[in-house]
């Protein structure tokens, strides 16, 4: 049976979602809908869904024209296993001493790892991106150089793999937050995948704001794996939140965007203490002073 894709972008979150409802109502009915916001630090979202039959093309360019999206790009696609695709896709990724798979390699698990089970789903953070796998070689370093995370946050958390980290080898609990109610589940249920429920907080909320953020701060770990403008405008909220000489991981930040990401957070009285990129991609770590 044949598939067909239908993708437009726009910019901001609200309309994107609005048109993902909308697209819910077409004749044909789509079988499933994506809205994401992309990661080139563009503030574009896309939104796709996925058709039985063709779409009704003169209906996408209506809802199109009055979202103000570009018009849809539709496509047919090849008939495929698609999920012997995705599981040679998401082979294991080592970072440090963490192996992070899905539940189709559980038997590659290799001794003397800490495992992260992630399942693909519809929040970011597989490990296979740079910037999750950056964030993971730098939890790695920071442990193996005597750090001990007594109080640990994950800010804009997708699958929760780095609080999941963190939980896998420090004893304190940890708390992750999403401004995305799906990822917030699907974190949830990475969570109790990894027998890690009691151990791990998800919550919803926008940065810092949320009740239970703002009585466990301040935090001596912080991580945010989100974008470059999300970062600069979080910046002194993760200041305050912040405990002396604590560290923030931060992500999501394209390589030529880190210097100003860089000179914002310092300030904010927080400096960089290391460096690096993935591919296109550069993770911070950075400590507060004291």
């Amino acid at each position: 049976m044949p598939t067909f894709t239908a993708l437009t972008t726009l910019e901001g979150r609200a309309p994107a979602y609005k048109l993902g409802e909308a697209m819910e109502a077409m004749t044909p009915e789509p079988t499933g809908i994506g809205v994401f916001e992309m990661e080139d630090g563009s503030g574009l979202w896309e939104v796709g869904g996925y058709f039985e039959e063709a779409p009704d093309e003169a209906s996408l360019a209506l809802l199109a024209a009055a979202m103000g999206a570009k018009p849809f790009v539709v496509s047919e696609l090849p008939e495929t296993d698609w999920v012997a695709h995705v599981r040679r896709e998401l082979a294991p990724v080592e970072a440090g001493r963490f192996f992070v798979y899905g539940s189709h390699d559980a038997d590659k698990v290799p001794e003397g790892v800490e495992p992260l089970l992630i399942e693909a789903a519809m929040a970011f953070g597989t490990g296979h991106h740079g910037t999750t796998l950056g964030c993971l070689r730098a939890l790695d370093r920071l442990a193996a150089g005597g750090f001990a995370g007594a109080n640990v946050v994950d800010i804009g958390c997708g699958t929760a793999v780095l609080a999941m980290a963190a939980a896998r080898i420090w004893p304190q609990n940890v708390l992750a937050s999403d401004i995305d109610e799906v990822a917030v589940e699907v974190a949830k249920a990475n969570v109790a995948a990894n027998g890690l429920t009691g151990r791990v907080s998800c919550v919803e909320a926008a940065g810092f704001g949320h009740p239970d953020l703002a009585a466990a701060a301040p935090f001596d770990l912080i991580f945010a794996n989100i974008l470059k403008g999300p970062l600069i405008a979080l910046a002194p909220d993760l200041a305050d939140s912040l405990q002396p000489g604590g560290y923030a991981i931060l992500s999501g930040i394209l390589n030529e965007q880190a210097d100003e990401v860089i000179g914002v957070y310092a300030r904010c009285g927080i400096n960089l203490v290391e460096r690096e990129s993935i591919v296109d991609w550069t993770t911070l770590t950075l400590q507060k002073n004291t």
